[in-house]
């Protein structure tokens, strides 16, 4: 059993005993989180596609807390201008367990 759920604005396919990493959520660490945005689920029974969500369906997970993501370097530059910006970004993140999708 898989569903696909949009968070922080990006679509994530979650099946139960998954750990991922979404944009950060204001939850504490090992407090339950609740994703209602579900776009699709598929099991044995065949795959229900929403309009634009499947109604009464979420994911439940579990917080594992939160991180920061490998930083990335933004370098602006402009030839002959004598212009060049160095900056470092690191995003950050909340790692969640999928414990169950319930449909219903």
């Amino acid at each position: 059993m898989y569903a696909v759920v949009r968070t922080g604005g990006k679509q994530l396919r979650v099946s139960p005993g998954d750990v991922i990493q979404v944009e950060k959520l204001p939850v504490e660490a090992g407090s339950s989180v609740e994703l209602p945005d579900v776009l699709l689920v598929s099991s044995d029974q065949g795959t229900t596609v929403g309009t634009p969500t499947v109604p009464n369906a979420k994911v439940l997970c579990i917080s594992l807390g939160n991180g920061k993501r490998k930083k990335i370097v933004v370098y602006k530059y402009k030839r002959r201008k004598n212009y060049a910006r160095k900056q470092g970004h690191r995003q950050t993140f909340t790692r969640l367990s999928v414990q169950e999708i319930r449909v219903g």
